[in-house]
């Protein structure tokens, strides 16, 4: 009995690993962590419908810039000290090389019984190897590189329910993750 009490604790540990509970609030710009501003105010200059968010989830606390420029929508992450995470950018499927969405559409057709593309974003992924100048610069161009990754949001069936996942892929269309999106929280409703 000593021991199914850790390997229990342990199993649920790992079984919640999976699901993707996050909550994300709108802030006012000066909530926003000043060393990220510095990263990206250039970027905001001619940017439209600038917005301003702090992200929590069952791991961290991050904030996110989202703003359209060039007709482009961008969202940029940041860890709780101003740090860059990532840099997304609001895609359709034709923006992606044709051998790296059929082998998408692969997975997604051998691991659902039905799918719907909700969203996709194309993103830049901070690393250690490159400054984060470099990584904004690299996102603001929409270079196409190997290190590039793209998130999906998809509304698949497995069983019997429709649920959400998020799916990331690398730039060749090779799975990497999946996690199932809880739905919005619609607290701020009130009937």
């Amino acid at each position: 009995m000593g021991i199914l009490l850790p390997l229990f604790l342990l199993w649920g540990l790992f079984a919640s690993a999976q699901y993707k509970y996050e909550r994300e609030y709108r802030i006012r710009k000066v909530q926003f962590p000043e060393k990220a501003l510095d990263y990206i105010q250039e970027k905001l200059i001619d940017a439209k419908r600038i917005r301003f968010y702090k992200e929590t989830d069952s791991i961290k606390v991050s904030y996110e810039a989202k703003f359209k420029k060039d007709r482009l929508w961008y969202s940029i992450e940041f860890d709780k000290e101003g740090m860059l995470e990532d840099i997304e950018i609001l895609i359709n499927p034709p923006d992606i090389p044709n051998d790296s969405f059929n082998k998408i559409q692969e997975y997604l057709s051998g691991n659902f019984k039905k799918y719907r593309i909700k969203k996709i974003q194309q993103q830049y992924a901070f690393s250690e190897s490159e400054s984060p100048e470099t990584t904004i610069k690299n996102a603001f161009q929409n270079l196409m590189l190997p290190s590039i990754n793209y998130e999906l949001i998809v509304s698949g069936k497995k069983e019997k329910t429709t649920e959400q996942f998020e799916v990331l892929f690398d730039a060749e269309g090779k799975f990497k993750s999946i996690r199932q999106s809880l739905p919005p929280n619609y607290d701020h409703v009130l009937y």
